[in-house]
């Protein structure tokens, strides 16, 4: 980073995410503990797919959160809409670590389990939109993609802790304990996390780019404001369904695909997800700072041919994964390929729209992509497997690849655009858009 990088813009933005994240990953990663204490005792697989079926539902209300929050982002600034979000969070999170189970109460608990859930979803559909707003406006127009790219580096880090901490509870503590009350831990960690950020982000300071244009437009943040920019709402749509779906195959579900699919022991599947994750995370920044020099569209591209052609291969022999060693590898390849658009996914849909509907513009959209292929993902997957009919899958992700790789190969460049009024070539704009540290 360089001095005119704003540190404390990415902090702020970024640690908020990290704990929305923990927190929303922890529910996947933990599920194979949890899912006998909401459901009736019988195949472990359909359990699995209870709790997929609620982690799906979460998804399914991250539009109604985009809409909301990414109008709250637009209208009242991304401070506060940072700063809401995160406390969704630390209640959702609060209400798992409490929920009684299915033979305290029947399924009572599995619906304490759901509205945390959606909580959680409403919580995460204006989160990213926020978070995702909030560092590119903070950025020099030149950095953009190095500082948005955080984004993912925050996410990813949110993830290894809950894994991380997944892995110390199975080293400590018992398979059984870990089943009876072990899984709630993480819960309790998460929900203290999130009123630790609550605190930090009221102490951010509002962007210049929202600032600027906060009075400027009475529609600001509104459907009505959106659906002028229909184009680019059906872009950021076209362009997140295979990403999306790619990212949560080789993060969240990997994990239950090794122990479920391949056969590891769940302790050898955690940590090959860790180590896979680490170096995934690494990555962010610089593949972020090198679109910054080439632009975005190579990096997206290369994820569109990876993941179209790749994603039969990765998965079948992963499937036969027999080693930790064989494992770490395969994983490690599938998330370089995932990090030509998670890098940069963030700073290109900011990049679409202008300053009065941004946030609204990307949470919408990308709420919805994920919704019906990144939620579903995990569910698609078992309902697959459960069907005997497992590789169908694979060609399934591969397919949703091969539909964003279309739209990377025929959209237009966003480098260049500026985060003012219109969304003009930066080197066309009169005005060009400034930083927090207040930098041209």
């Amino acid at each position: 980073m360089t001095s005119a990088t704003p540190w404390k813009a990415v902090i702020g933005g970024s640690v908020g995410n990290l704990v929305e994240w923990y927190d929303w990953f922890v529910y996947a990663s933990f599920a194979t503990y949890f899912a006998s204490a909401f459901f009736p005792h019988g195949n472990p697989t359909a359990q699995l797919l209870n709790t997929a079926g609620i982690f799906a539902v979460g998804f399914f209300m991250r539009p109604v959160g985009g809409w909301l929050l990414g109008r709250y982002a637009d209208r009242r600034g991304r401070k506060a809409a940072l700063t809401l979000t995160v406390s969704l969070m630390s209640v959702s999170a609060l209400l798992i670590a409490v929920a009684p189970t299915y033979g305290q109460v029947g399924y009572a608990g599995a619906v304490v389990l759901l509205v945390a859930r959606l909580l959680q979803g409403l919580s995460v559909g204006g989160e990213y939109a926020a978070s995702a707003t909030y560092l590119t406006e903070a950025s020099q127009p030149d950095r953009r993609g190095f500082v948005s790219s955080f984004q993912y580096v925050s996410m990813t880090f949110g993830q290894l802790l809950g894994l991380g901490l997944q892995i110390v509870l199975q080293h400590t503590m018992s398979p059984a304990a870990l089943h009876s009350y072990g899984w709630r831990i993480p819960f309790v960690v998460g929900a203290l996390g999130a009123a630790v950020v609550f605190w930090l982000r009221r102490n951010l300071v509002e962007t210049e780019a929202y600032s600027e244009a906060a009075g400027s437009d009475a529609e600001r943040g509104t459907l009505r404001r959106l659906l002028a920019h229909r184009r680019e709402f059906a872009l950021v749509m076209a362009l997140t369904m295979g990403g999306t779906v790619a990212y949560y195959t080789y993060t969240t579900y990997l994990t239950k695909y090794l122990s479920n699919t391949a056969g590891l022991s769940k302790n050898d599947a955690a940590l090959v997800s860790f180590c896979a994750l680490t170096v995934f995370m690494l990555l962010q920044p610089l593949a972020g700072s090198l679109s910054d020099r080439i632009g975005r569209r190579p990096l997206l591209i290369t994820f569109g041919v990876g993941a179209t052609f790749g994603t039969v291969p990765l998965m079948t022999t992963l499937s036969h994964a027999s080693s930790f060693g064989g494992a770490l590898l395969l994983a490690v390849t599938a998330l370089v390929l995932v990090t030509g658009y998670t890098s940069i996914n963030a700073v290109v849909k900011a990049e679409l729209f202008p300053t009065q509907i941004r946030a609204l513009g990307v949470a919408l959209p990308y709420a919805l992509a994920n919704a019906l292929f990144g939620g579903t993902a995990e569910y698609v997957a078992l309902w697959f497997k459960d069907a005997g009919i497992e590789s169908g899958y694979y060609w399934y992700v591969s397919a949703l690849a091969a539909v964003s790789l279309v739209v990377y190969l025929t959209m237009r460049e966003t480098r260049n655009n500026a985060l003012t009024e219109t969304t003009r070539p930066a080197t066309e704009a009169a005005v060009p858009a400034r930083s927090l540290s207040g930098n041209p």
